[in-house]
């Protein structure tokens, strides 16, 4: 079970000077030292972990944070960065040693340029993902990243974890969204790597190197971020289908008639809808009676002409003559859209409301996903009797999160207390099906030990080649991604 106890009262202190030294650098907003201040810096959003640190600096340009890191290295302080805190791995949490310098981008907000001709903008680290969004749309554009944690996660925060989320589907995870990238290494030297460009084969690819490194080899300072015309045509529905098998083969449908036409397609258990209707003020379920099963389908298209309700209609007529689809509610207005992708996007916050829940965010093909569903759901439900297995995620792109809530009337901390035991039982069934432990949300703290058995051998031992090269020290963001 992860480490959430108190961090200590009595904390080591910084070298002497350090913090002057930062503090003229930086001004007095750019470093904080009151604990009441801290405080929201110390624990994570899923509540699994509470570290220490003596200092949060936030630096507000580039040179700014070049030259904080210049000091820290010399004096061999371990730094974490920060972004929105959103993590549900723990990867942007101090230790509880009190030593970690927790380093904040929020002040590098800008985005310094946006190109509807190039469809290029260039963020800093700390804009906020729904601020990049509505920066796109405004230009009559769009930035197609989206979670549910847009309006809090930053920049650099997705494109240090990967970020997926519910369009990865038709346009790829962060990776994909990102041409080029400006970097602060752990000596305080730049990558001055903000390059528009599609085509650019100039020696090894440095950027893709910190696109899902957890900030452990430098920090994301700006990026280079891919634009897309905006949508002129849209439709959503929500499907009961049958099982899981039909909600594969519902995809199939709409992929086989018009792949470009897919948004998202995300699956949902009857499990999880129910929590959702129950936990979640204002939620209703738009189709005559529950179902045991649930998909979203949300098509789009930038032609103005495009028959989507057709195409929709269409597709749903077959699936309901084969059996696949039980009923359907297609969005009649963007208010009811809206309404169908809460139930959907309430999932996490409806399972955090019903009790204590253990999160694995896993992926395998497409094909297996019905399998992966089927086959953890009874592993979990024997390993915890009474446990109420939630799956729900991106079937589209074989990523499901196949979460475990509590069994009723047992101690959160109980259930909790089997964390790992939870899983690896999925674990197990993601291995047997060519999968993997992590898919959208990262290793972080919490997953470390599973590396060496999935990434073992001249994989592992590439990144850990890797990491001695760029942070020779182990100073940005220690106990994170490799195992000790």
């Amino acid at each position: 079970m992860p480490d959430t106890a108190m961090p200590s009262q009595s904390l080591p202190a910084l070298p002497t000077g350090l913090l002057d030294a930062l503090s003229g650098i930086l001004g007095t907003r750019g470093v904080v030292t009151d604990l009441r201040d801290l405080e929201p810096h110390l624990s994570d959003w899923r509540g699994l972990y509470r570290g220490a640190s003596p200092a949060l600096i936030r630096p507000a340009t580039t040179a700014e944070l070049s030259a904080c890191m210049r000091l820290l290295n010399a004096a061999d302080v371990p730094v974490v960065p920060q972004g929105g805190n959103t993590s549900m791995v723990g990867g942007a949490m101090p230790d509880e040693s009190g030593r970690q310098v927790i380093v904040s981008l929020s002040r590098m907000n800008r985005i310094r340029d946006l190109d509807p001709v190039d469809m290029t903008m260039v963020t800093e680290a700390g804009v906020i993902l729904k601020t990049a969004q509505d920066a796109a749309a405004a230009a009559g554009c769009l930035f197609p990243l989206s979670l549910g944690a847009e309006g809090t996660a930053t920049i650099g925060g997705v494109l240090a974890t990967n970020a997926g989320g519910n369009t990865t589907v038709r346009y790829g995870n962060a990776r994909d969204l990102m041409l080029g990238l400006e970097v602060v290494l752990p000596d305080g030297s730049v990558i001055e790597g903000l390059r528009r460009l599609r085509k650019d084969n100039t020696g090894y690819a440095l950027r893709h190197l910190f696109v899902g490194a957890e900030g452990t080899l430098g920090f994301i300072t700006a990026a280079v971020l891919r634009l897309f015309p905006r949508a002129r045509s849209e439709a959503t529905a929500l499907c009961a289908v049958a099982d899981e098998d039909a909600a594969l083969a519902l995809f199939r449908r709409f992929r086989d008639r018009d792949e470009s036409a897919i948004r998202a397609f995300e699956y949902m258990s009857g499990q999880g809808m129910g929590f959702v209707l129950r936990h979640i003020e204002g939620a209703a379920l738009p189709l005559a009676e529950p179902a045991e099963h649930y998909v979203l389908i949300d098509l789009a298209s930038s032609r103005p002409d495009a028959d989507l309700r057709g195409l929709l209609e269409a597709v749903l007529e077959g699936a309901l003559e084969a059996g696949e689809v039980l009923d359907a509610a297609l969005a009649e207005s963007e208010a009811q859209r809206a309404a169908l992708w809460r139930l959907r996007e309430e999932h996490p916050e409806a399972q955090k409301r019903e009790g204590a829940s253990v999160k694995n965010d896993v992926s395998v093909p497409v094909s297996k996903v019905p399998e992966l569903i089927r086959r953890s759901s009874e592993a979990l439900r024997e390993l915890i009797p009474g446990s109420r297995p939630v799956p729900f995620g991106h079937m589209g792109d074989g990523n499901i999160h196949m979460n475990l809530e509590q069994p009723e009337g047992m101690a959160p901390t109980d259930f909790l207390a089997r964390s790992h035991e939870i899983m690896e039982a999925v674990n197990d069934v993601v291995r047997d099906l060519g999968g993997s432990f992590s898919a959208e949300h990262g290793v972080g703290r919490l997953k470390p030990d599973m590396l060496a058995a999935w990434r073992g051998g001249a994989e592992l031992a590439t990144m850990q080649a890797i990491k001695r090269a760029l942070d020779p020290k182990g100073l940005m963001n220690p106990g994170k991604v490799l195992p000790a």
